[in-house]
């Protein structure tokens, strides 16, 4: 009985042994390496917000998913984006309907 203890001890000590030793060598699995922490992959441009910006956005990984100041900040910015380019139609919608008028 104690003999097939130490053999599970012993298979259990060799396996962690080479993970450990297989995640220092080969690293995580990423390309690039892994981002300071407080960094943020999280960009858009100052104006003019494409769908392919939108597509694009990476977020800071978290202890429980994304970090929620990114997201809220990216959920605002094209809110806004979105906010003024409706009022853009509309504007041009109504200074068309002026025109056919006159």
């Amino acid at each position: 009985m104690t003999t097939a203890l130490i053999y599970l001890v012993v298979m259990v000590l060799v396996a962690a042994v080479v993970f450990l030793l297989a995640s220092v060598v080969f690293g995580r699995g990423e390309e690039l390496p892994a981002l300071p922490p407080g960094a943020s992959p999280t960009r858009l441009p100052a104006e003019g917000i494409t769908a392919d910006d939108v597509r694009d956005v990476r977020f800071q990984l978290v202890l429980r998913g994304y970090k929620m100041s990114e997201v809220d900040w990216v959920l605002r910015r094209v809110g806004t984006e979105l906010a003024d380019l409706r009022a853009e139609v509309t504007d041009l919608r109504s200074r068309l309907a002026e025109a056919e008028i006159r």
